[in-house]
Order: structure tokens, then sequence, then C-alpha cells
């Protein structure tokens, strides 16, 4: 006799298969018993699941990103399905241009209860600090331009304006 758990399952993907889309609150209810269910993973099950290599589990967890699983007697790390979101978490942080040292920071603060303008706080700055880099990298193109109007490429290597202004000792800074 089939339990609950395999009854849902099995209703929804009979409804998927014949009305060829799931009703969002069946998915919704889908998931919730299967994360419910879900036992704990290991380090491939979990890189597996959240779409990152291993070493990147492992690499997390010595930065402090993840706190370090229990093991199990073999001494095998058993994380809990919790650790998917948290990785799915700093992927998505990494993506929208945060450091892990930004996103280990913001963790620290979301793991305390902050409050909405805590959190915003971090955003805001992420968008000066976004906004500081754009203007560094126009400056620099600028230069560039500079330099390739300048370089006719039509002279020797060792006259190349371009490669001249790369060898000289003294870095200069742009404005």
């Amino acid at each position: 006799m089939l339990n609950i758990e395999a009854s849902v399952l099995y209703l929804t993907l009979f409804f998927s298969v014949c009305y060829k889309r799931l009703d969002s609150v069946l998915r919704y209810w889908v998931i919730i018993i299967y994360r419910n269910k879900m036992k704990n993973l290991t380090t491939g099950q979990l890189a597996k699941e959240t779409g990152v290599n291993i070493e990147t589990i492992r690499y997390y967890e010595r930065r402090g990103l993840i706190p370090e699983p229990p093991r199990r007697v073999s001494g095998y790390r058993e994380f809990p399905p919790e650790y998917i979101e948290r990785i799915r978490f700093i992927k998505r942080a990494q993506a929208l241009g945060f450091t892990l040292k930004e996103i280990s920071e913001l963790l620290a603060v979301a793991d305390g209860n902050p409050a909405c303008k805590d959190i915003r706080k971090f955003a805001e700055d992420k968008v000066k600090d976004i906004e500081a880099r754009i203007h560094d990298l126009q400056k620099i193109k600028s230069v560039l331009k500079d330099l390739i109007e300048k370089c006719l490429g039509k002279r020797k290597i060792s006259e190349c304006p371009i490669i001249e202004s790369l060898s000289q000792k003294k870095t200069r800074k742009y404005k």
C-alpha cells in the first residue's frame, strides 16, 4: 500500500502527464513533501543538486560560508537539505556581483535575524561599488581609445604607442 507522500507524487506525475502542466499549489506541496522527506546529502549529491563542483562546496566550508556539516561514523560529510538553499543563495549573490567576502558578511547579518534595512544597506553599498567600478572602467576605455588613435598600426612593434605606454616604468593614474 502506498503512503501519502508516494500517492501525492504519483498523482503529481499523473496530472503533469495528462494536463501537460502542474498546478502551482500542487507543485508547491510536492516540493514541500519532497524536501521534508529528503534525507541528508553526501557532498556529491549536494554538488549535483546545487549545480556546483564538489571542490566548491569544500571551499565554501573552509571559507565559513557554510557551516561544517555533521559527519557519519565513516567520516563522510552529511549535509542537511537546508544547505541546498544556502549554496543557491551564495551563487545568486555571486551572480549579482557580490564577492565571497561580502557574501560572508551578508550571511552573517542574515543569520543574526536582521531588519530588512540592514540587508538593504548591503545592496545600496554594492550599487555604489558597481558605479565606482563602471566609472573606473570608463576611464580605462577612454585611455585605450586614445592609445588606439595614436597607433596607426604601421610602425614596428618597438615604436608602437600602446606597447610604449604599457612598458613605462611608472604607471600613471588616468583621470
